[in-house]
């Protein structure tokens, strides 16, 4: 554990090993410095028109002085890179672990929270399933925020409670909550069932995260991925973000096309073979 109370590796030399070890210990691990300053300054400008364009939050817990924006695959070429870090996918799996026989990209949005804005509530990511009570010893879903501006405990860095992913129910408080402080270009790691919240931005400037999450591939999708991205972009993406994003089995019978065709052939007709197969 770091001075700050959170785990967090340096991500020029840690592996996925040290990531997951972490994450799967105390629920939560920031990765220092995983990509440049240049890669966060792209992923902005890219992103930037679709922030001014988008509502703020219609309720506290969306944030009032917040903007949110999704389909971060259709909208920003450079953000394809943190959504398939290889550090980032190879953590993913190793946490899932053996319930992963497939994992799949559950959401990717940009969260600009704005000043003067008071903390999110406390809550875990994994609620999104109905609040459906899984086993504590199931990780069903990773989270992923990177920190495209300095987080800092001023400008609002995520909050989260170590070790809160083993608990039953949620007990913990404010009080309990630390901040995920991170240079531009870090990204901290924690899994479904961690209690966390958005921090209160109290600078004259604008926090941007960008959140990234996996699940279990026989879980349904937050965001509706064949919709959100164009099926004409899709078709121009990495095949491994491709079955990330669902054109996939996401196990034995689980999700084909058709007349038993894996949902790949749909963007690259050569690979979907006959059967239920997972590739």
């Amino acid at each position: 554990m770091s001075a700050s109370g959170l785990p967090r590796v340096d991500g020029a030399t840690a592996s996925a090993d040290d990531v997951a070890r972490e994450v799967l210990d105390h629920g939560v691990c920031v990765v220092e410095r995983l990509v440049d300053e240049d890669t966060c300054d792209a992923v902005l400008a890219e992103l930037q028109p679709y922030l001014d364009a988008v509502r703020t939050g219609a309720d506290d817990f969306e944030g009032r002085n917040t903007r949110r924006v999704g389909a971060i695959l259709g909208r920003s070429p450079t953000a394809v890179g943190l959504v398939a870090h290889d550090l980032v996918l190879d953590t993913v799996g190793l946490v899932l672990g053996p319930d992963a026989s497939t994992f799949q990209l559950h959401l990717t949005q940009a969260i600009a929270i704005g000043p003067d804005s008071p903390a999110q509530g406390l809550h875990r990511d994994q609620w999104c399933f109905d609040f459906h009570p899984f086993p504590t010893d199931l990780v069903v879903e990773v989270s992923t925020i990177w920190a495209l501006t300095e987080f800092t405990e001023r400008t609002g860095a995520t909050r989260v409670v170590p070790g809160s992913h083993r608990l039953a129910e949620v007990t913990a408080t404010d009080d309990d909550a630390l901040s995920a402080e991170m240079p531009r270009g870090s990204v901290v790691l924690y899994t479904g069932a961690t209690v966390h919240g958005g921090g209160a931005n109290r600078s004259d400037g604008t926090r941007v995260g960008l959140n990234v999450d996996y699940t279990l591939g026989w879980l349904r999708q937050e965001e509706n991925q064949y919709l959100s991205v164009p099926i004409e972009v899709a078709r121009t993406l990495p095949e491994r973000v491709q079955r990330l994003m669902g054109y996939s089995m996401g196990s034995y019978a689980l999700g084909y096309v058709g007349d038993l065709r894996d949902p790949i052939s749909v963007l690259r007709p050569d690979r979907g073979s006959a059967g239920f197969a997972v590739d």
